[in-house]
């Protein structure tokens, strides 16, 4: 079997790579553009993606393919339906992120109400060396204990989050997005009651028609003025710049990104002009990467490949 892995880079530096070479005639290549990928599939039984498109009219030019690897859960750079037509199978990988994306929901959290990066640069640009009293109140922490979290998708992650939530005495609700998780042990809400009562909003649900811009001005200006957002979802689910406009008016008190509605984010972006800093926190979609996550990921790849050589 001839595997091709087109965009190896979104791996990182992985010795978990190596291991593809035992199941067949294996090369990777660090990324593909849309140019290149005809070339580089041509010979391929196996192709193995993260964000490389394998599209319907790529598909009728590979007459060796037998199967595509999604090096991630969702499969949207995929037209399954063509796949089904040339019974071309699709495999991806489920679970492997839960742990990785839940621990920064949290490191997202306890930053924005710990404010840990102020203080730290207010100890180590020597302003607290230079003043009399013991302690530096500044803008203050708050405690989580007692705060309402509304998760929006109650998947394995969005259950992840919220079993944290309760080891810090949060209260938890949640919307389901697909209408289908409502027997997750919690109180399941709809959107406005979630927006409304929440003093964190944290987004967990898949990009789909239903949550296209599923959270917008109007959705904004339902929140708290204190409560904040967090997107380790899909970026096209919040309206960006309607937030940036939300946090300049202070209608919401602060928000964490790890995912843009395009990406890498454009320097153009209006999330990069905001000029509190305090308010906004922006990652490179790196929730799903920790180490662990990634072996997990390479590991049930190839397990999905060996799977279908026998």
């Amino acid at each position: 079997m001839n595997i091709v892995f087109l965009d190896a880079l979104t791996m990182g530096d992985m010795p978990e790579l190596e291991s593809f070479h035992a199941l067949g005639a294996y090369t990777q290549y660090a990324e593909t553009s849309l140019d290149e990928r005809l070339e580089r599939c041509l010979p391929a039984d196996i192709i193995v993606t993260n964000k490389v498109k394998i599209d319907a009219v790529l598909m009728e030019k590979l007459p060796k393919l037998k199967l595509i690897c999604v090096a991630a859960t969702g499969t949207n750079n995929i037209d399954l339906d063509k796949a089904a037509a040339l019974n071309i199978p699709v495999k991806n990988v489920k679970g492997y992120s839960t742990n990785s994306v839940a621990q920064l929901t949290f490191g997202f959290i306890i930053e924005l109400f710990n404010r840990i990066t102020f203080y730290d640069t207010y100890v180590k640009e020597e302003m607290y060396s230079s003043q009399k009293l013991f302690t530096h109140i500044g803008p203050g922490l708050e405690e989580i204990a007692g705060k309402t979290i509304g998760i929006i998708g109650m998947g394995d992650i969005g259950k992840a989050v919220a079993k944290i939530a309760t080891a810090f005495n949060m209260q938890v609700q949640y919307y389901s997005t697909s209408g289908k998780n409502t027997d997750a042990g919690y109180a399941c809400v709809s959107l406005d009651t979630l927006l409304k009562t929440s003093d964190v909003v944290s987004i967990h649900a898949p990009f789909n028609a239903q949550t296209s811009q599923l959270i917008g001005a109007k959705q904004l200006a339902m929140m708290k003025p204190e409560a904040i957002l967090i997107n380790v979802g899909r970026g096209g689910i919040v309206v960006e710049t309607d937030l940036v406009e939300a946090l300049q008016e202070k209608k919401i008190h602060a928000a964490a990104l790890d995912v843009f509605e395009q990406e890498p984010l454009p320097l153009h972006s209006p999330l990069l002009q905001l000029q509190d800093h305090g308010q906004l926190i922006l990652t490179p979609h790196i929730a799903w990467a920790s180490r662990q996550a990634r072996i997990t990921l390479l590991q049930g790849i190839q397990n999905n490949i060996k799977q279908f050589v026998s």
